[in-house]
């Protein structure tokens, strides 16, 4: 079953609900009295089952495993990325069942009920409207509204899981932000026995405007060390602009971006507008995560996360408890975390490192130049082949050869034209305590100023923040 293919979430969605019938009954949460109705009970399961879930984090605790009654095709099968979306997607199928076997709701064609959800969860009001009205006349579901909800999921996974090296740990978030507003969409809507459009629209605008918050607490964290790159601005408001908030909130978050990229937004005013307890702990948890996931915590971001909880007017052992959690819920989950950073972090880690090696080159480009020019003809052969001009076969092996000589004669670009070699050279350059460019090519060290004297916040920026 892969994303793409049409047809793929009917028939995820009909393996959940038959897992659904085979599994015991969901737990009554404790704690509540006897006589406390099915939506009381169903709104407590809720609140536990984002966190048992991991859906909290972003990131089901099962990740991409088997569930019972899933085929292998709907589970094992497609990229890391795709396997973990499809995890989510049933993790919220499995909720909403259980949302409505607590809240008493009369037996239904669930799968059709579960694709009137995801419509919500989508934005798409009208066409929930239409799935309602078909479900009502006891219609079959078109295959353009399936179509619809399946091209509108696919996006999102796209941008879910399209987090940059540079940008922000916004999946986990932006997920957990879903989650809340679909399983309270799913307890209104099974509870009341019906779609309140006003109630939904309310839903998915409070759950934009976590992630609009969101956004703004992490690039300040992303900040906190160093201004961002051209590269980290770019990714963080491609994050954003991918979000699908409304217009005019996705204009205003722009703005305090672009803000804070700059440093000229306190911490205060961002989170001055943030009254609920959830919602508080929503952002530190989230923090927290992000903090951790390049494995080490700067002093800066330390005292990022010390101000954001003041802010937020969060006890100092709150906060502790809450790095114990953030820190087991990682430990124990880090591959799937991880699926929305490394991987992506894999392709795009050498985009600063690529262009400090160009930066280099240019300003040696004329002592390059002079140890080509000095490698017998490999400079007339370059020449020739720059100007498209076509090179026998026993030229190219001349040129090879020669080419290894200048590389033999500049380790840098030895290290670098090898097999892994962008990795290669990061570590070596870390490690080594000496410089991999020959001596004529190091530049004399650029004299302090002291009028950035201290200006790094402490430790050295890590690798995976915004720059």
């Amino acid at each position: 079953m892969d994303l793409g293919k049409a047809g793929w979430l009917s028939s995820l969605l009909e393996e959940s609900v038959a897992a659904h019938v085979r599994a015991p009954g969901p737990v009554v949460p404790s704690g509540l009295p006897e006589s406390s109705s099915g939506r009381a009970r169903a709104r407590s399961y809720v609140r536990r089952m984002l966190r048992a879930s991991g859906l909290l984090y972003g990131t089901p605790a099962d990740g991409g495993a088997v569930t019972e009654g899933a085929s292998a095709e709907s589970t094992g099968t497609g990229a890391p990325e795709e396997v973990l979306f499809r995890a989510v997607v049933r993790t919220f199928a499995r909720m909403a069942l259980d949302i409505a076997s607590l809240a008493g709701a009369p037996e239904g064609p669930r799968r059709e009920q579960l694709l009137l959800l995801f419509a919500v969860l989508t934005g798409q009001l009208d066409e929930a409207q239409a799935i309602e009205e078909k479900l009502r006349q006891q219609h079959a579901v078109p295959r353009r509204s399936w179509g619809k909800v399946e091209d509108a999921l696919e996006r999102r996974a796209m941008s879910l899981s399209g987090d940059p090296a540079y940008g922000l740990v916004l999946h986990n978030g932006a997920l957990y932000a879903d989650a809340h507003m679909f399983g309270r969409q799913a307890l209104d809507y099974f509870a009341r026995g019906g779609l309140n459009r006003e109630m939904a629209r309310r839903r998915i605008d409070f759950a934009a405007r976590q992630k609009a918050l969101l956004v703004e607490v992490l690039t300040g964290l992303a900040c906190v060390d160093r201004q961002p790159t051209y590269s980290a601005r770019r990714a963080i408001l491609r994050q954003v602009e991918d979000l699908g908030l409304p217009d005019e909130l996705e204009s205003e978050l722009r703005a305090a971006v672009r803000q804070s990229f700059e440093r000229k937004r306190s911490l205060s005013t961002a989170v001055k507008g943030v009254r609920s307890v959830d919602l508080r702990r929503f952002i530190l948890e989230q923090t927290l995560l992000a903090s951790l996931v390049d494995g080490r915590r700067s002093r800066g971001e330390r005292a990022f996360i010390e101000r954001l909880a003041q802010a937020l007017r969060v006890p100092e052992s709150t906060v502790h408890h809450l790095e114990l959690e953030v820190a087991e819920f990682y430990a124990k989950n880090r591959s799937v975390v991880d699926v929305f950073t490394v991987s992506s972090a894999a392709n795009l880690m050498g985009e600063d490192l690529v262009s400090s090696m160009q930066n280099a080159l240019e300003r040696n480009f004329y002592r390059l130049m002079q140890e080509v020019r000095e490698t017998g003809e490999l400079y007339h052969l370059l020449t020739k082949a720059a100007r498209r001009q076509p090179l026998t076969a026993e030229e190219r092996q001349r040129m090879r050869a020669q080419l290894i000589d200048v590389a033999k004669a500049i380790p840098a670009l030895a290290i670098f034209a090898a097999p892994g070699g962008m990795l290669l050279l990061v570590a070596l350059a870390k490690v080594l305590p000496f410089n991999l460019l020959p001596s004529s090519f190091q530049d004399e060290p650029e004299p302090a100023n002291p009028d950035e004297e201290g200006s790094g916040g402490g430790d050295d920026p890590p690798v995976r923040k915004a720059g």
